[in-house]
């Protein structure tokens, strides 16, 4: 028969939240501690815990001592009982009401994982690189529009000016042709950054094929040019944050293969945990999964690379080695987001070193300089960035120890430079005791040196 031994209610919603933290954790936490201590350690009863968790039961050995009954079959159906029938067990306590604070349990535990979740860094940066495609998209339909658009009035343009960004501007500057004068050949010159270039766009203008456009449709080819513009000045603020970001999240895998296409994996495989947990073979064709699958089903040749096909690495080698060089590219990313998931302070020391095993690779391919080992180098960043680590705490323990001195020593100056008469006067006695000792010993000298003359007087 099952009976309550012991019952605590938790004060607020807040404790029952730790409290169901801690054991999610596995940890045993205040309130549990205290509990066991109050019913179990302080009265010496002797008796065994049996806990569902073994981790948690582990914890409660370490904190507390006391013994934990391994878990059976029986223990196991004993628990399941006690959870279905712990209203009746619990006197005062209805269903309904229990079921309503087990509600509200869940959603404030579920709102504060989600508060201090360790993967919403990876979420800005997913959303970022996501917005980052979008608007390159976006910018190249309106550079398209806005050429067709524009290009009935003004041709000629799209001809001198190639950027699209540019090309938004120099039609948002110039609007209609038939206004363009010398006046505004400094302006357009700022825009465009070379005088030829502005002097040419003048000159086709004067002689321009183009048709005549209203004002009204002049105006709204206005309206839709500084769109775009500030859409591109917006394109440019997001990819200085993204990497902002991303030199804090992944500074090592930046470092490698640069921001853009370092967060586009990160985006990929889910989070930055999700792609440490990837093997090599995984981060070398994330993003062709539609090619992988194709390959198998048509048992065809599956591909060598995927998002990384976009590192400068890839572009570099030569069509024979870019599957070599794929391959190693994807196991020094997969390295790199390793450190930076586990690594406690962010570094791009590792990125620096792996970044410079790739270019010994690439030119072991073209003139076969055999490159350094993957051990050799990782355990010279670790001892580097150990020793750096214990300058830096020297350097501090010197600093407090100098202080120190200082401050010790400052008191000793002031009482050197001040000197008491007390110890003026007695350093006079002692010099006029040390005169008086010297008389003294001089004059019995004086006295043998007679009697030794009497002496000589007598025998003579």
């Amino acid at each position: 028969q099952v009976s309550m031994a012991a019952f605590h209610k938790f004060a607020d919603t807040k404790a029952a939240m730790e409290a169901a933290t801690d054991l999610t954790e596995s940890t045993c936490g205040k309130s549990l501690k205290k509990f066991l201590k109050k019913n179990l350690v302080d009265p010496g009863t002797g008796e065994t815990l049996a806990v569902l968790d073994k981790a948690l039961g582990q914890s409660v050995t370490k904190k507390l001592g006391i013994e934990i009954t391994p878990l059976s079959e029986n223990l196991k159906e004993i628990m399941r009982g006690i959870r279905g029938h712990l209203v009746s067990l619990i006197e005062g306590l209805e269903e309904n009401e229990m079921n309503a604070m087990a509600l509200g349990l869940a959603h404030t535990l579920s709102r504060f994982k989600l508060k201090f979740s360790p993967d919403k860094v990876d979420v800005m940066i997913m959303q970022a690189v996501g917005l980052l495609d979008d608007l390159d998209k976006e910018l190249n339909n309106f550079a398209m529009r806005l050429r067709e658009w524009y290009g009935w009035h003004f041709p000629e343009l799209k001809e001198i000016v190639k950027d699209n960004y540019l090309y938004a501007q120099c039609a948002a500057f110039i609007q209609d042709k038939s206004t363009l004068s010398e006046d505004k050949l400094e302006g357009l010159e700022q825009i465009v950054g070379e005088e030829a270039d502005a002097k040419a766009i003048l000159k086709a203008a004067r002689a321009s094929m183009g048709m005549d456009t209203s004002e009204q449709d002049m105006e709204n080819i206005h309206i839709f040019t500084e769109r775009m513009v500030s859409l591109a000045k917006y394109r440019k603020e997001l990819y200085a944050y993204l990497e902002e970001k991303m030199s804090t999240v992944a500074p090592n895998l930046s470092t490698l293969i640069g921001e853009t296409v370092a967060a586009r994996l990160i985006q990929k495989a889910g989070s930055l945990t999700s792609l440490a947990k990837c093997p090599a073979s995984t981060v070398q064709i994330l993003g062709a999964e539609k090619a992988l699958f194709r390959a198998l089903k048509t048992k065809g040749n599956t591909p060598k690379y995927g998002i990384i096909y976009h590192s400068s690495f890839i572009g570099r080698a030569s069509a024979k080695n870019k599957g070599r060089i794929s391959r190693y590219l994807a196991n020094k990313c997969s390295i790199a987001s390793r450190v930076d998931s586990f690594i406690d302070e962010p570094t791009n020391a590792y990125g620096l070193q792996l970044r410079e095993q790739v270019e010994e690779r690439l030119s072991f391919y073209d003139t076969g300089a055999a490159p350094r080992k993957n051990v050799d180098v990782m355990s010279a960043v670790a001892s580097g960035l150990r020793e750096l680590a214990g300058g830096e705490a020297e350097g501090g323990k010197k600093k407090k120890k100098r202080k120190a001195e200082e401050i010790s020593a400052a008191p000793v100056a002031a009482e050197e430079e001040t000197p008491s008469k007390d110890k003026k006067e007695k350093k006079k006695k002692k010099d006029k005791k040390k005169e008086e000792v010297v008389v003294e010993e001089e004059a019995p000298q004086e006295d043998s040196h007679k009697k030794k003359k009497k002496k000589k007087d007598k025998s003579a």
